[in-house]
């Protein structure tokens, strides 16, 4: 193989290297959907964002605001989107996997003490005002209402005033700046609101009971069977208002308090790479007070709830593996992400190499086999030279020697020729060469010396090939 190959071929190797160097290297870019767009996860998602591309990280994300979680969710289903921001019991995809939970909104239904309401059951024969902060709000109350194997009641009912019949529970839609009119003229009984307990519309809600109350005091109704509606209704989840939650003097509530919730998830597409969710997840929660200086819903984030890995990728709201990788602190590492495709190109490589050298020497076969027969063909001409019996057949070995002299200098240009070969090519031209020159003087005897300059073919030739030297 000349030089120039030689060099070709190690430039396009540095090449791939450099390639597969810089493509391993360069950071994966995300798509994540966030609605709605105002909202406080949006906040969240975009100082994530930012962070990432201010600290150079292996993967950055693409922020697509939508106006509501249920076309965020849609995003993700329909494959715009590899991650988004989702409430399950609005929309769950269902190619969709937890990475986290960015924050819960707790059902809180407050009432007056005098109400003598603590658990939902007690809700039976009353009127309950709800205050809907999106419009899944109410299908939550109606997945309570069929556990309990209560009925709505009818819009006539509620309206008019009359007690409700046994297992009825009539839903009143409310606004949050009517709430202490509605419980003091008792067109409401107790007032419901989902919402994050820390949040300014919940603490509100409870100010408005608590200043409809004759004695100020509010109880927080319970939902005590949060484990079995969530068994049946997947898409929420058990939560416990905890004692204090609302304040510390006096102590609301007194004692913990067992309800249930939503809650808007990170989700991703089962296709993303685990190792880039791995990653994404790792810098959420290790930011975490980073970004809870511009998004103080940070600090509410929390890793979803499983027991082993196998139940968390199999739950009825299964997590991403990736997502498991990080918080069972088994992320992978290059080695471990590529080592089946580092023992395939060993082994196919080495397979390769084996059919590029056997090749190789086949084709080098095929040369020497080209260079044998003109080397045969040689040692006809130089018989045929001295057996020749005139002058034109002696010119015509000639211009036969010229043509073969012409093909082995073209050999010699685009490969190398072994040096013995080389030498056994100058031994047959010079002989040829003296057997012409020797048949030309026998057929003219007057004929210029000059003639024999042909025996100096085979020292130029000589020149001319590298592999002489």
């Amino acid at each position: 193989m000349r030089r120039e190959w030689l060099y070709v071929l190690l430039a396009l190797g540095f090449a791939a290297v450099a390639g597969l160097v810089v493509y391993f290297s360069r950071p994966t870019l995300l798509t994540v959907a966030v609605g709605p767009r105002d909202g406080v996860e949006a906040g969240l998602i975009e100082t994530y964002a930012r962070a990432l591309n201010r600290n150079h990280e292996d993967v950055r994300l693409q922020v697509l605001p939508f106006g509501d979680v249920r076309d965020s969710a849609a995003a993700l289903e329909q494959g715009r989107a590899d991650l988004a921001v989702v409430r399950p019991d609005v929309k769950l995809p269902d190619n969709g996997l937890t990475l986290a939970i960015l924050h819960d909104e707790a059902l809180i239904i407050a009432a007056p003490e005098a109400n003598e309401i603590e658990s939902f059951s007690d809700l039976s024969t009353r009127r309950l005002g709800v205050v809907t902060r999106h419009e899944a709000d109410l299908p939550v109350l109606t997945s309570l209402l069929d556990f309990y194997d209560f009925k709505a009641a009818l819009e006539d009912e509620v309206l008019g005033g009359d007690p409700l019949a046994a297992g009825r529970i009539g839903l009143v839609p409310i606004k949050a700046n009517d709430i202490t009119q509605a419980l003091e003229s008792k067109r409401v009984d107790a007032v419901a609101i989902i919402a994050s307990p820390t949040a300014k519309p919940a603490q509100a809600m409870l100010r408005a009971v608590e200043a409809a109350s004759p004695e100020r005091k509010v109880t927080l109704v319970s939902v005590p069977d949060g484990k079995a509606i969530v068994q049946r209704v997947p898409a929420l989840q058990p939560v416990t208002l905890s004692a204090g939650t609302f304040g510390g003097r006096p102590k609301r509530p007194e004692e913990d308090v067992e309800t249930v919730g939503v809650s808007y998830r990170l989700m991703a597409r089962g296709a993303v790479s685990r190792v880039a969710v791995a990653s994404v997840v790792q810098h959420l929660f290790e930011w975490r007070s980073r970004l809870a200086a511009s998004a103080p819903i940070a600090q509410q984030m929390k890793p979803p709830d499983y027991d082993t890995t196998v139940t968390a990728t199999s739950a009825q709201l299964p997590n991403h593996p990736g997502a498991v990788d990080y918080f069972e602190r088994e992320q992978q590492t290059f080695l471990d992400r590529y080592e089946d495709w580092i023992y395939l190109f060993a082994f196919f490589g080495g397979t390769l190499g084996s059919g590029v050298a056997w090749l190789g020497q086949r084709l080098a076969r095929k040369r020497r086999e080209r260079i044998d027969v003109i080397l045969d063909r040689l040692l006809d001409i130089l018989a045929e030279a001295r057996e020749a019996q005139s002058a034109a057949a002696l010119d015509a070995l000639t211009r036969e020697t010229d043509a073969l002299i012409s093909d082995v200098v073209r050999q010699a240009r685009e490969r190398s020729i072994d040096s013995r070969m080389i030498s056994a090519l100058i031994l047959a031209i010079d002989a040829v060469n003296g057997a012409l020159d020797d048949g030309r003087r026998a057929f003219e005897p007057g004929a210029d010396p000059s003639n024999g300059s042909r025996s100096r073919t085979a020292r130029l030739l000589s020149l001319s090939l590298p592999a002489a030297e």
